[in-house]
């Protein structure tokens, strides 16, 4: 529950009486001089009074949503994950992969001054610096600052400190957005995106209003606002009430609701997001190789998918990106084996062992997943106690916190997610500890590695080792579900991460 969004049981009760019928802004949840008939509602959970309007340190989908609408990057992501164009017109690199020429495409701020290459580089120093606290910083660390410069204001050249031919992924990663120099203060920012600032409370409702200057063309809304509705069912039962036209993340259990309710209409995205269990692996037990082994052995994906997914998913096999370039479909599926299980529990004399599942309500499949699972690793001799946290500080919990979670991640370039969540230096979004100088030896050649079919091979030992010991138990694929409005025209189903996902300013209200 939060103090400024919607709580479960105000939609429920409105649902039923006087707050069904009101407008939005007569609940208290709108924000902002003036609401326009033309205003788009959409409704996200957030992650409460820790909110801020900084797109270097955006975490959540309502942060990138957000940074969406009011910032834009260099590039952004096709479908496919492949690097399509925004702020940036053209790249390419050099024949030794470490200089990239960038040219930038005419573009103003809200302020109406022009976007430059200096603002780029400060853009980019500022996110490289790891006292932003930005979740892209690993992606940016391997730059030369003081031998990257501008050549005009819109042509630069990156230069970065070890070859990386994959280094596109890293200018479309979320998090990487293009702030004015010297900005500091993201009270009331000024973006390049297709709405600027209105008003914001923490926790609560942001309100933006059209950029008619935008690059790509005025947005069709006239005022965008995001509504913070933390609890999934809430969620649901406002966009069916229509307080809100568009609800992002829905399960697969509230899909049918939805698909049989004529006010509104899924858009979903086929196997776009990675459910798995985090187990860390540089603490006890899961740092014995042994008990790790048990239980990715010990558990049913099967079961999983079937159950949790309600059959809308894909399997899993402890690998991340299923169809994505660079994905090793050759590695075999990972089969339940629940002798093999119970051998090594007691070969590691960990038979017996008792361990918290963290979970929450950040994701509608969680604490599902975390019953079932409890159910399963207790049939080879292990005690796991599900244990519930809140949904808005989730993720900077299991972090810190215990030995086992639940965690999610949606579509991105299987070299973002290497290099983001696997490796030694991905210090902010590394969940289970793990830190191999024989994986991140393998990532390294591979990204320096102009033949595309080698790289492809050094990508794929890079994977197999992680599989094993890197402790992201990958029990499925889910898909990526959104209610929307039928009122509501031009939004598609869109990979989440891609340049089509949440791209409001397209979005026309009938």
């Amino acid at each position: 529950m939060n103090t400024g969004g919607i709580s479960r049981r105000r939609v429920l009760s409105g649902t039923m009486g006087a707050l069904a019928l009101g407008p939005l802004a007569a609940c208290g949840t709108s924000t902002g001089a003036g609401s326009s008939d033309n205003r788009l509602r959409v409704a996200f959970s957030t992650s409460g009074d820790r909110e801020s309007l900084d797109p270097h340190t955006s975490t959540l989908f309502v942060d990138q949503a957000r940074s969406k609408a009011l910032f834009d990057t260099l590039l952004g992501y096709d479908q496919d994950m492949s690097p399509v164009p925004r702020l940036a017109e053209s790249w390419e690199p050099d024949e030794t992969g470490k200089r990239w020429r960038i040219r930038l495409r005419e573009a103003r701020f809200h302020d109406n001054e022009p976007v430059t290459a200096e603002d780029v580089l400060y853009s980019y120093r500022r996110i490289a610096d790891p006292a932003t606290g930005s979740p892209a910083q690993p992606q940016l660390s391997g730059v030369d600052f003081e031998a990257s410069g501008a050549n005009s204001d819109r042509e630069l050249v990156i230069v970065l400190s070890e070859p990386d031919f994959t280094f596109p992924t890293a200018m479309g990663a979320p998090a990487t957005e293009i702030v004015p120099a010297g900005t500091t203060d993201f009270g009331e920012p000024i973006g390049s995106g297709p709405f600027r600032f209105v008003s914001f409370e923490t926790g609560g409702s942001a309100v933006f209003e059209r950029f008619a200057d935008h690059w790509n063309g005025a947005p069709k809304p006239d005022e965008l606002e995001f509504v913070s509705v933390d609890e999934e069912d809430a969620r649901v039962s406002a966009l069916l009430s229509g307080q809100v036209h568009y609800s992002h993340d829905i399960g697969a259990n509230s899909v049918a609701t939805v698909d049989n309710d004529s006010r509104a209409r899924i858009l979903a995205t086929p196997y776009s997001t990675m459910q798995a269990v985090a187990f860390k692996v540089d603490r006890p037990p899961f740092n014995d190789n042994r008990v790790l082994r048990a239980v990715l052995s010990g558990v049913d994906r099967e079961a999983l998918v079937k159950v949790v997914l309600n059959e809308r998913g894909e399997l899993g096999n402890d690998l991340f990106g299923k169809g994505l370039k660079y994905y090793p479909e050759e590695i075999p599926q990972r089969e339940r084996d629940v002798d093999h299980a119970r051998a090594l529990l007691r070969e590691a004399d960990a038979e017996g062992l008792e361990f918290e599942l963290h979970t929450s309500s950040a994701d509608p499949y969680f604490e599902p997943a975390a019953n079932l699972i409890s159910e399963q690793l207790g049939e080879i001799g292990l005690k796991v106690r599900p244990r519930v946290g809140p949904s808005e500080t989730y993720y900077s919990d299991i972090r810190k916190k215990g030995v086992a979670g639940h965690t999610r991640t949606a579509t991105l370039p299987i070299t973002s997610y290497l290099s983001k969540r696997l490796r030694e230096s991905s210090v902010s979004a590394n969940y289970t500890g793990y830190d191999s100088a024989e994986f991140d030896g393998l990532y390294d050649q591979a990204v320096a590695t102009r033949d595309e079919k080698k790289r492809e091979e050094l990508l794929a030992d890079a994977q197999r080792h992680a599989r094993n010991h890197s402790g992201m138990m990958v029990w499925g694929f889910s898909n990526w579900n959104v209610g929307v409005s039928s009122q509501v025209g031009g939004l598609t189903a869109a990979t989440p991460n891609s340049t089509r996902w949440a791209r409001f300013d397209e979005a026309e209200l009938g």
